[in-house]
């Protein structure tokens, strides 16, 4: 079985999921991600199997492997929009991906984000790094109003952790999930998106990037719809906001600040219009990268394809 590795956080973080993978004794190659649409096609009827991140799995790639030899695709990781999963169904394609697994991480890394924001962490650290003793005034994020956009595994838990530190929890989902709502009563649910616009303080993003959720936060929103000028925060994908709307708002006043660990390109191009911009904290795509988060999606991931290649021997 020839397998190919394309997650760097797999590759990078020591642990139980690379001795599990060890242990199938496959023929393994490995390529640092995320791997685009022109760089697999070359390549990808070699394999039997993908472990892979966020690489281009189009169509074409899609069809270029069921040609060859490609039979599963186990995703490390939730995301599921950079597969085409209707070409995966329709040249018979198994896709598996890794929900429930990263919650903790990344619900702490949108915590890390607001604290570092709010207490101006990265602007201390870098001026006690030159020796000066500048000091800013930060803000408390105790009474805030976070709206939470997106109440899956990722919004359940931040959730939880807001309330628990003191903030007022508004939260919105096309799907209202009585029994969560029922258990954790502090949480304000809103069906109509507008009124986390209006409300919020902070807005954290919790979507998957699918033609519909694109360019959410448009300028549109950022203009007309922000009532208390928010701190934006996100997540989840980079094409959920438009770049050019952010930084006009921040401009304008209409945007306190952009915290994202996510870009519309990734990794980061030489001409990112948020690199470097006031306000915006950009991190690296690290949300889940834990130690404990990426044991426990790697080791689904090779369970999820251990499973895929049992069931096709039936």
């Amino acid at each position: 079985m020839k397998v190919l590795l394309t997650s760097t956080s797999f590759q990078d973080t020591p642990g139980k999921h690379q001795e599990l993978l060890k242990e199938q004794g496959y023929d393994l190659d490995t390529l640092r991600g995320p791997i685009s649409e022109g760089q697999l096609l070359p390549i990808i009827g070699n394999y039997d199997a993908v472990i892979c991140g966020d690489d281009e799995y189009t169509e074409a790639v899609i069809k270029k492997g069921v040609e060859g030899n490609l039979k599963y695709i186990s995703k490390y990781g939730v995301g599921l929009d950079r597969i085409d999963l209707e070409a995966a169904k329709k040249y018979g394609i198994p896709v598996t991906n890794c929900p429930g697994v990263n919650q903790v991480s990344v619900s702490e890394h949108v915590l890390a984000l607001l604290f570092t924001f709010e207490k101006n962490v990265h602007l201390q650290y870098n001026s006690t790094n030159t020796g000066s003793w500048k000091r800013w005034v930060g803000h408390e994020i105790q009474g805030k109003t976070i709206g939470i956009v997106g109440l899956g595994a990722i919004g359940k838990e931040l959730s939880k952790k807001a309330n628990a530190l003191g903030m007022k929890v508004v939260a919105c989902d096309l799907y209202r999930n009585q029994e969560f709502l029922d258990q954790n009563p502090y949480i304000s649910f809103e069906k109509d998106i507008n009124e986390i616009y209006k409300n919020a303080d902070i807005i954290s993003l919790h979507l998957p990037h699918t033609p519909q959720s694109e360019h959410l936060i448009s300028e549109e929103v950022v203009q007309n719809k922000f009532k208390r000028k928010p701190i934006l925060i996100n997540t989840s994908r980079g094409m959920l906001v438009d770049s050019k709307a952010i930084l006009k708002g921040l401009k304008e006043g209409k945007l306190r600040g952009y915290l994202t660990d996510v870009l519309a390109h990734e990794p980061m191009l030489d001409n990112e219009i948020l690199k470097g911009a006031e306000n915006v904290i950009i991190t690296p795509h690290v949300g889940s990268r834990t130690f404990q988060s990426v044991e426990r999606q790697g080791t689904m991931a090779v369970q999820n394809l251990m499973k895929l290649i049992d069931s096709g021997k039936d």
